[in-house]
């Protein structure tokens, strides 16, 4: 989950569509996988069973980000390749791309699941998860999630993989939605009749969500943007030393911003018209 600017030169386009693959493909075969072991082993408790799948998920995550992040950035996410395109840290030309192999290695890496515990490839999920309360938590897990990514990769990036895990691992537990946070999961997960899974009729206003989440963290990033911050700087200093046109006209002398800056004293008109002060005799 890294900027692609970043990335050796070393890898063709092909292969980094192939690590988006493989790496979209493990994530969601450990969110499904660890899922329909949870709830086989957990005997009717959704608590433990859910706290099996988020551990899974986290540990998973940092596996799959190591193992990748070097070839295509890690994103196993469009909205993460979207966010980092729109920050122009990734090329557009390779977004399409991108979404294509983390949407198809979804859904292969939910196929494995299912049949490596023994349910069928394809299977329409009965898992309802809808509402109000739901497509907040999307917005809001998804809006997080890309401001860690933003923010811990700019600051400490050999953390980010931890990072990213620890939050979606606590997302589990503090959105209603269970941090899905990711259209090419959702996708997949409406494939799976199981513990993960997500009705196909929910998963649309699921990616509206995210997608909301994610124009409110691009927006966040851009209020946050130390570029921004000076610009505006600049606008404020030089809105404070703009002078009136009575000060103009009486001939004050104009203080510039940089005087400001260092706490010059301003000359009022009132000054002017007094003239100098007088020395005490």
């Amino acid at each position: 989950m890294s900027d692609i600017s970043s990335i050796h030169d070393d890898w063709s386009d092909g292969q980094r569509l192939l690590a988006e693959f493989l790496g979209s493909a493990g994530l969601v075969a450990v969110v499904v996988g660890s899922g329909i072991m949870a709830e086989r082993l957990a005997d009717g408790n959704v608590a433990i069973a859910l706290l099996a799948n988020s551990l899974a998920t986290g540990a998973g995550l940092v596996a799959l980000i190591l193992s990748f992040a070097g070839i295509s950035g890690a994103h196993f996410n469009p909205l993460v390749t979207l966010a980092l395109a729109v920050r122009g840290a990734c090329p557009w030309p390779r977004v399409p791309g991108y979404a294509i192999a983390q949407i198809t290695g979804g859904l292969a890496g939910m196929v494995v699941a299912n049949l490596m515990f023994d349910h069928a490839a394809w299977e329409i999920s009965g898992k309802i998860r809808t509402g109000g309360g739901q497509w907040l938590s999307e917005m809001v897990a998804t809006c997080g999630l890309l401001l860690t990514i933003h923010g811990v990769s700019r600051h400490q990036s050999a953390w980010t993989p931890f990072a990213v895990a620890c939050y979606v691992t606590a997302g589990y537990w503090f959105t209603a939605s269970t941090c899905v946070a990711n259209p090419a999961v959702a996708i997949a997960r409406a494939w799976t009749d199981s513990f993960s899974g997500i009705r196909p009729v929910d998963v649309p206003p699921f990616l509206l969500a995210e997608l909301a989440g994610c124009l409110a963290a691009l927006a966040v990033m851009r209020a946050l943007d130390p570029k921004s911050a000076k610009r505006q700087l600049g606008k404020t200093l030089a809105t404070l030393g703009a002078q009136t046109p009575a000060e103009l006209a009486l001939g004050a002398p104009r203080t510039t911003p940089a005087e400001l800056a260092l706490g010059a004293p301003r000359t009022t008109p009132a000054e002017l018209a007094l003239g100098p002060p007088r020395a005490n005799p």
